[in-house]
């Protein structure tokens, strides 16, 4: 079938190394109209041991990233960042990659994921919704042009430790 995109299935995920950072700038860009992460942030995300920055790679073409944030002795992860090329938008690549993501948290001894996501997003709020995450807060002027956050969480299983309430 020519013209249409591979299926998401076909992405290998894999963690971000420092010569992806060029493509992850470039996705960044295509991605996001506004909040974008700067360079130097990308860099210091790819290095962090607190941070884990997935690529979604289909051949050698960088075609989606997530970003997850630990801190040291919460059982919560945050989900900082989902970009998904704009020529991939609707394929399934976002769901690939907030499973990557909430596997590599739970991996990281983490049972829940935050995230916040721009009222006006359609779309990631209905990706979130179907796969388990629970509103739980708005925070009003949230994004850099105003827009409002809803702040959504999902428990994600047993991971290290029990299943019971985390501390923040």
């Amino acid at each position: 079938m020519s013209g249409q995109p591979a299926p998401s299935s076909a992405v290998a995920i894999r963690p971000a190394i420092p010569e992806d950072l060029d493509a992850l700038m470039a996705l960044e860009v295509a991605a996001f109209a506004t909040d974008r992460a700067e360079r130097r942030a990308i860099r210091h995300a790819i290095a962090s041991p607190s941070i884990s920055l997935l690529v979604a790679l289909d051949g050698a073409v960088l075609v989606g990233a997530a970003t997850i944030e630990r801190r040291r002795g919460s059982r919560r992860a945050r989900l900082s960042s989902i970009a998904v090329a704009p020529s991939r938008a609707g394929t399934g690549l976002g769901r690939v990659l907030l499973d990557a993501a909430e596997a590599e948290a739970l991996g990281r001894g983490c049972g829940f994921l935050r995230l916040e996501v721009r009222e006006d997003n359609g779309a990631g709020i209905r990706l979130y919704e179907r796969s388990g995450y629970r509103r739980f807060e708005t925070v009003e002027a949230y994004y850099e042009d105003g827009t409002t956050a809803w702040r959504y969480e999902k428990e994600l299983g047993e991971g290290k430790g029990t299943g019971t309430a985390a501390p923040s």
